[in-house]
């Protein structure tokens, strides 16, 4: 887990913890495994150390991967640096890019946006940022820590709108959820996923994915965890530590909402909907409704990314640097690959049939079934 504490509007300190007490249970020892798919390491490439949840931005033929204070292009098919630019700073979250602008935020809180190999322009946050910024439509979208939101013109970094959300004392320090759904931004603020013009930031509807429980602020925190799952007019999402659920994002109505602890983003398809809990369990919901389909507890306690689902596997790096293809329809482990044996951060990214991971030590890595 990581928390963010907030003193009223300033930022005290970053918490970083397995539990609220006690310390972390010792990791599940790997069963042997013979494999049952076909899958290799094709290619690896190094950024500088990673210390936030990273999710790679994914183009048709590159990946954009920030590390560092640089935001690199790598080719999908062979991973060769295609161009890299310094942005002058460490960075604090992923990069967010729509083909020709790319935007980055630094631990400075400097939102920096870069027009193909150069840099654009700069603007000054109020707040420190964990979630990459979205590019759309020529603007730029942020969600902060603080749970605001800001709108910049992607031409000449112009703030075309804020909304703020009033402020709890804790926040999440972890990537939360900015996504279109037509012309609709849908943003994550707190245990609510909002949805907005983007044109003008006007509010459409708001909807809560759980209602936080506990009888402190860290209990009760509860803010969603991105990236969110799109499957048709379903947009799916974790709220961290209390509940995973769906909305139905073309009629502003929640689809369903189950109470499920965890703190990592849930992998899915239109089927299926995977994560695993505070503790590691992994369970499969259907996506439609959120009935239980299975669960495993084979990878417990192993500190397990995001899920991201490939085809008929779902893929999961734990702690360790391993890396877990588990049958989407029941769990069965079917291949285990290593990495750098740094824990394996953020959630995993797909372009074709490349699967991308970046590890703690900064390394990136591409599988790719043979």
């Amino acid at each position: 887990m990581s928390w963010l504490r907030l003193a009223t509007a300033a930022l005290a300190g970053l918490l970083l913890a397995a539990c609220t007490t006690g310390s972390r249970p010792p990791p599940t020892p790997l069963e042997p495994l013979q494999a049952q798919i076909a899958g290799r390491q094709v290619w690896v490439q190094r950024v500088g150390e990673v210390g936030f949840p990273l999710v790679p931005a994914v183009l048709a033929d590159r990946f954009l991967v920030a590390g560092d204070a640089s935001v690199a292009a790598l080719a999908v098919d062979d991973g060769r640096l295609l161009w890299r630019v310094d942005v002058g700073a460490a960075v604090s979250a992923g990069v967010g890019s729509d083909g020709r602008y790319s935007a980055v935020v630094t631990r400075g809180n400097e939102l920096v946006v870069l027009d193909g190999e150069r840099i654009a322009w700069r603007q000054r946050l109020p707040a420190r940022v964990a979630a990459a910024p979205l590019v759309a439509g020529e603007r730029v979208f942020v969600l902060a820590v603080d749970r605001s939101v800001h709108a910049f013109d992607a031409l000449d970094g112009r703030l075309l709108w804020r909304q703020q959300r009033p402020g709890d004392p804790l926040t999440l320090a972890q990537a939360g959820v900015v996504a279109p759904f037509g012309d609709t931004l849908l943003v994550g603020q707190g245990a609510r996923l909002a949805a907005f013009d983007p044109l003008r930031g006007s509010p459409r509807w708001e909807l809560a994915l759980a209602t936080p429980r506990g009888t402190d602020e860290v209990q009760r925190l509860s803010d969603l965890v991105g990236p969110a799952v799109r499957a048709g007019a379903l947009v799916c999402a974790r709220s961290f530590q209390q509940a995973v659920g769906c909305v139905d994002a073309a009629r502003g109505s929640l689809a369903w909402s189950r109470p499920v602890g965890g703190t990592q983003a849930l992998g899915g398809d239109a089927q299926r909907l995977i994560g695993a809990d505070a503790s590691d369990r992994i369970t499969a919901w259907r996506t439609a409704n959120g009935e239980v389909l299975w669960t495993s507890q084979r990878l417990a306690h192993r500190g397990l990314s995001g899920a991201r689902v490939v085809g008929p596997t779902v893929v999961f790096g734990d702690r360790e640097g391993w890396l877990h293809w588990l049958a989407v329809d029941s769990g069965q482990p079917l291949l285990r690959l290593p990495t750098d044996g740094s824990a394996v951060v953020g959630t995993p990214a797909l372009a074709g049939t490349t699967l991308l991971v970046v590890t703690r030590r900064g390394g990136v890595h591409a599988f790719r079934p043979q």
